[in-house]
């Protein structure tokens, strides 16, 4: 599986943006897709997750101003950011894996990565 992110930028605060995450490959096999983060000096965060048949997870953190999407005829992940804030400021990541065990929210799970694509808000 391959995951290409595009969208990201440089936005002000109160501001919007759209990312995107075309998926090629083995995409028969993917169980969940999901967004994650990693500012400077912090660990890789969940920002969201959407699981095949199944829910949206959001973190608490961008819960009412995220919403993330999957369109399966066109095999993309998609994040609707509103509102950002300067704490959203990080490199995403798109990521997908192929597991149905263990915790759909946790990233050791997945298996695949996008390269990321920057998000930087000012205040």
């Amino acid at each position: 599986v391959q995951l290409v992110e595009s969208g990201g930028g440089l936005v002000q605060a109160g501001g919007s943006l759209r990312l995107s995450c075309a998926a090629s490959g083995s995409i028969f096999s993917i169980t969940a897709m999901g967004w994650y983060r990693q500012a400077p000096g912090k660990e890789r965060e969940l920002v969201a997750v959407v699981i095949s048949g199944g829910g949206t997870f959001y973190a608490d953190s961008v819960k009412g101003r995220f919403t993330c999407a999957k369109d399966n005829a066109k095999n993309t992940l998609s994040l609707q950011m509103n509102s950002l804030k300067p704490e959203d400021t990080a490199m995403y990541y798109c990521a997908a894996r192929s597991s149905a065990d263990g915790d759909w929210l946790d990233l050791r799970w997945y298996d695949y990565w996008g390269q990321g694509t920057q998000v930087t808000v000012s205040s």
